[in-house]
């Protein structure tokens, strides 16, 4: 990396912070990628339903949506160090209590892990704000792209830890608590670094201007949507493609298929949106193209399965990479960023804790998947709205 892409002048703690962001990033997915692959051995095992089921995936969210907006109140309390190093290992608690042969473990460990990738995803664009804010297309395809390299990985080796490696699905959840163990050490030596900034704003003042900001609900809707879709897919796609004849095997390397493209997306999609004074010709195109990827999935007479894939990975890293690189873009300064931030992820993953339960209910109630893949095409609709609403050139 060149010098010129920071202005500060203590280059060398810029480059152990973006160290530190790298092992924070790479952890705020395999916890939830694992799990989708794993669907079938989960139910042959436990014999829950597939609205449980979706639970394992909707129970993220749901923290994600309660911890988000506060977590503002830990960063005045313990500061932006502090608190991500609480999450790693609130993370790693709860990967490990996911091993135990208790239902209730299961979803329990489930919610603790939710609370500290939470923490993850509304302090890095802080970070990015408070430390890289004229590189901020930069450092936000590197972060996202290091989340998909996570999610993909996880997702393509969660069958094989299971079934070669003979771990069994207990097993293959819990290998990932060893990656997340590993930085809680590495983020230790930024606890000290990054101090706590004093401040007089009202936490409460704040929000209240936020939710009645337009421009703050429609990021916010946009993250929510995006983030429906992405946790849809992650929790549905091998079983519906198991559905259609493929092995669990194939299933779980075509997810981790759309992951890996979705590291292309969230490379370049920030990056040159970064550039821009408005985003929304980018939005239109992500959606034009969304719009093309289901329209394969839902007809597999087509054939070209893993095109399609990859096509709408590609469109989710993208999506993905823009909703979060528009918490720095339309927001002030640091406060501001970990205040919409934390909003926008509040209201958008409540909004996302919704898909993958109600997609699995569509198919409980139709026994067709053809219904629930019909949903993906309103939301694309909807995010098509709320993303031309915050690509505008404006600040909240």
């Amino acid at each position: 990396m060149s010098e010129s892409h920071f202005k500060n002048p203590k280059k060398i703690n810029n480059y152990l912070l973006i160290v530190g962001i790298i092992f924070i990033a790479v952890n705020l997915r395999p916890a939830l990628a694992s799990v989708g692959p794993l669907i079938e051995e989960i139910r042959s095992s436990t014999g829950l339903s597939n609205t449980l089921l979706g639970l394992l995936t909707t129970l993220p969210l749901i923290a994600f949506g309660v911890v988000s907006t506060l977590t503002p109140l830990f960063t005045k309390r313990f500061g932006i160090g502090g608190t991500l190093l609480g999450a790693m290992i609130l993370l790693t608690l709860g990967i490990a209590l996911r091993y135990i042969e208790w239902i209730p473990a299961l979803y329990l460990g489930t919610f603790l892990l939710g609370i500290g990738i939470a923490f993850g995803n509304v302090l890095l664009p802080s970070l990015t704000k408070r430390n890289f804010s004229e590189n901020s297309g930069f450092i936000t395809s590197m972060y996202s792209s290091i989340m998909s390299v996570g999610a993909a990985t996880a997702a393509g080796l969660s069958v094989p830890l299971a079934d070669n490696l003979n771990l069994g699905w207990r097993g293959s959840l819990v290998v990932w608590g060893l990656v997340s163990f590993v930085a809680i050490f590495v983020w230790m030596p930024q606890v000290g670094k990054l101090t706590k900034t004093s401040s007089n704003r009202s936490f409460s003042v704040a929000m209240k201007k936020l939710v009645k900001s337009k421009l703050a609900w429609k990021v916010a809707l946009f993250m929510g949507l995006q983030s429906m879709v992405f946790y849809i897919i992650l929790a549905w796609l091998p079983v519906i493609l198991q559905s259609r004849g493929y092995d669990a095997a194939f299933a779980g390397w075509m997810l981790s298929l759309s992951q890996a493209t979705g590291i292309i997306g969230s490379i370049c999609i920030p990056y040159l949106a970064g550039k821009l004074k408005n985003q929304r010709g980018i939005v239109v195109v992500l959606i034009l193209l969304e719009l093309i990827s289901l329209t394969g999935l839902l007809l597999p007479q087509f054939g070209l399965v893993a095109m399609w894939i990859s096509l709408l990975g590609i469109v989710l890293g993208g999506t993905f990479g823009l909703a979060l690189l528009f918490l720095v873009l339309r927001s002030r300064d640091t406060e501001g960023a970990t205040e919409l931030s934390g909003m926008a992820q509040s209201i958008g993953y409540l909004v996302a804790a919704t898909g993958p339960m109600l997609f699995g209910g569509i198919f409980d109630l139709t026994g067709n998947w053809d219904y629930a893949l019909m949903s993906l095409f309103i939301i694309a609709v909807l995010k098509l709205y709320m993303g031309l609403g915050a690509g505008k050139a404006e600040t909240v």
